[in-house]
């Protein structure tokens, strides 16, 4: 369906402003791509609370840490494929060990970096980061929700990892929408089937179940932008109604939000799950258009995948 599309990504940018106006100990780092990231943002307003290590994924987590050490609240970007892959040891070394308090705001997630292709699309980094202790796990849908999330991080101290989407989305929440991390948000109560989802995959969800809605299926609708900690509470609620659960992710179906669902459903309500993501498998180049597609991610390709399985 066609809708107003925002970047995530310059709103961001506009929320590291905002913050660093109110509190002189957040820095900001980034690793040569503070265009693509929106970081040039904050740059621009604080070019003394700005650093650009250059293409030195390393550097720049360990930097932030020792900034951590002096009482700074650092906030680290880059494309998630070099933050989560390249950095992993020091992220859970050096940060996460010492529960350091850093943000890690990592763009370009997922395979809707497109054209740049199997090398630079993070299909692994909220597997990565979860299974590392003391890390918080964030993946926002649109523009406010990343806002708030920023803004949360910003307050919370100890490690964070957001997944900020590199293509721009439609609005799915207003000003009226209060992220709480603790807590997922059930966008639509259904009786069917239970749809979790979280980032990219929630304005496909919503779409998904129009479609579904016209076929007779109702579809409980959960948004789950806090990956870790995951509300289980919500999740058994809604698998003890529905009894059906199927997870839809921008991300490898090992290890992220699928896997997550199913780890605590099989030690709590045991339920048939579907994990609906990327397969075990590379992406490659594309429109993200044409890759949300290909991967069966887009509103009509899961309408039809998950009529399939309801019935």
């Amino acid at each position: 369906m066609n809708r107003e599309c925002k970047s995530v990504r310059s709103e961001y940018g506009k929320t590291l402003v905002d913050l660093g106006k109110k509190n002189k100990n957040i820095v900001v780092l980034d690793a040569d791509l503070s265009c693509s990231t929106q970081t040039k943002l904050f740059a621009n307003e604080f070019p003394d609370r700005f650093f650009n290590v250059g293409i030195s994924e390393q550097d720049l987590m360990t930097t932030a840490a020792g900034l951590a050490c002096t009482g700074k609240i650092p906030f680290v970007s880059t494309f998630a494929m070099f933050a989560t892959g390249r950095a992993w040891e020091q992220i859970r070394n050096t940060i996460c060990y010492s529960n350091l308090n850093v943000k890690i705001a990592a763009t370009h997630g997922g395979i809707t970096v497109g054209e740049d292709g199997a090398s630079h699309q993070a299909l692994e980094d909220i597997s990565l980061m979860r299974s590392i202790p003391n890390m918080m796990v964030i993946v926002p849908a649109d523009a406010e929700e990343t806002r708030q999330a920023i803004e949360f991080a910003a307050e919370y101290y100890g490690p964070v990892y957001i997944r900020i989407a590199r293509t721009n989305l439609p609005d799915v929440f207003d000003s009226s929408y209060k992220f709480n991390y603790k807590l997922a948000n059930v966008i639509q109560e259904g009786k069917d089937v239970t749809l979790i989802t979280n980032g990219e995959t929630l304005v496909e969800t919503i779409d998904c179940a129009k479609i579904l809605s016209e076929k007779g299926i109702d579809a409980e609708i959960i948004n789950m932008p806090v990956v870790k900690p995951l509300d289980g509470v919500s999740i058994l609620k809604s698998a003890k109604k529905t009894n059906k659960v199927i997870t839809i992710e921008n991300h490898s179906v090992i290890g992220g939000l699928g896997s997550a669902v199913c780890e605590f459903l099989s030690e709590r309500y045991p339920t048939i799950v579907k994990r609906i993501g990327i397969n075990d498998e590379f992406g490659q180049s594309g429109t993200a258009k044409e890759l949300m597609a290909f991967y069966g991610l887009n509103a009509e390709k899961l309408a039809e995948n998950i009529m399939g399985l309801v019935k």
